[in-house]
């Protein structure tokens, strides 16, 4: 018999196999904490004995679930952002529920189609990079009314919960490293917004290095937005070639992604200048090329997949209906000096 004449194997039929009800081959897939480990191990054999695969639609209409939480994040060319997925997916897997994934390029239109379409499949919870979500996205969540968790900013008035860090911290602090090492003349690198693409939580790190730079009474001449989004190291390349043609005198620069920074450190080495000798550099995001860069470079960096796997605490306390617990949490961040940045007094070259 060829595949395409196969029958397909049925709930009946693993019960069967397995020597258990279709009840407890339900509860084995779709919550498997709740049954025996032994017969839990008969249900799996018998599901890859057979070649079953469970309807999903179908479960979803007989029990009012669909089992899935959906994920909309910004980018997926963001290490960062791929571990918060992967420690929300560990934080979700073993109760039984799938992750479904959306993306966005930092268009608010293409949020709101993103949002529009997971929330027509009836997720059990939706959880989104924090943002000023227009009026429409938010009128779709609250018509919809999953609990919804925001994720790497800690705003004031969020939609359910969230758990992050604050961006404009980042950036203040940032600043206020490189200040402490002697620099006087410093700049910070960002992406420029477009009509419907913009990425305000790296607006917020620069806005926070602004201020540190004013309450330090220095100048903010050189803090440049310009740039596509999403971030790259195309783009911290044409920033510093720009950054360094206008002000051949800086020491020290911030770049609000290591993307940028690993582009701005190549541009560098292009034309012969001396990090950390002549001028400073530093990121943000620890991403993995950023400890393997020669420097390896200085940055700010975040626990994401802590951040992923606090995401699913939270929705998994929402869901079983257990109490308190708080409406936002800041998981911090942490300045990683390595050898792009150094006291300003030792610059030579």
């Amino acid at each position: 018999m060829s595949l395409q004449g196969a029958r397909k194997a049925t709930l009946r039929d693993v019960s069967r196999l397995a020597g258990v009800s279709r009840m407890t081959v339900t509860r084995a897939l779709v919550r498997p904490d709740q049954v025996l480990p032994a017969t839990r191990a008969r249900v799996q054999r018998a599901v890859a004995q057979l070649g079953y695969l469970p309807d999903r639609a179908a479960g979803g209409l007989a029990s009012r679930r669909s089992g899935f939480v959906g994920l909309v994040l910004p980018t997926l060319a963001n290490g960062n952002f791929a571990a918060l997925a992967e420690g929300l997916t560990e934080g979700l897997r073993k109760p039984g529920y799938e992750l479904l994934i959306g993306y966005t390029t930092y268009s608010v239109a293409e949020e709101e189609r993103q949002i529009r379409t997971i929330l027509s499949r009836r997720p059990e919870a939706l959880v989104l990079a924090a943002a000023p979500h227009s009026d429409i996205a938010r009128r779709l969540l609250a018509h919809a009314a999953p609990p919804v968790i925001e994720i790497a900013e800690l705003p004031e008035q969020p939609i359910g919960r969230a758990i992050g860090f604050s961006n404009y911290a980042v950036g203040f602090d940032a600043a206020r490293f490189l200040i402490g090492l002697g620099h006087r003349r410093l700049a910070a690198l960002g992406p420029a917004r477009s009509l419907d693409r913009f990425d305000t939580r790296g607006e917020a790190r620069l806005r926070g290095f602004a201020d540190a730079l004013r309450e330090a009474g220095l100048a903010c001449d050189l803090i440049r937005a310009d740039g596509e989004i999403p971030l790259s190291f195309e783009h911290g390349a044409r920033s510093m070639a720009a950054l360094l043609d206008d002000a051949p005198d800086v020491t020290a620069v911030f770049a609000i992604s290591d993307l940028s920074a690993v582009g701005a450190l190549m541009e560098c080495r292009r034309r012969t200048i001396d990090v950390p000798g002549r001028l400073s550099l530093m990121g943000f995001g620890d991403f993995d090329i950023s400890r393997q860069m020669v420097p390896p470079l200085s940055t700010i960096g975040v626990d994401f997949r802590g951040l992923g796997q606090g995401a699913a605490a939270m929705i998994l306390d929402l869901l079983h209906g257990v109490p308190g617990g708080d409406t936002k949490i800041d998981v911090g961040f942490k300045v990683i000096p390595r050898g792009t940045t150094r006291t300003n007094g030792d610059r030579h070259g």
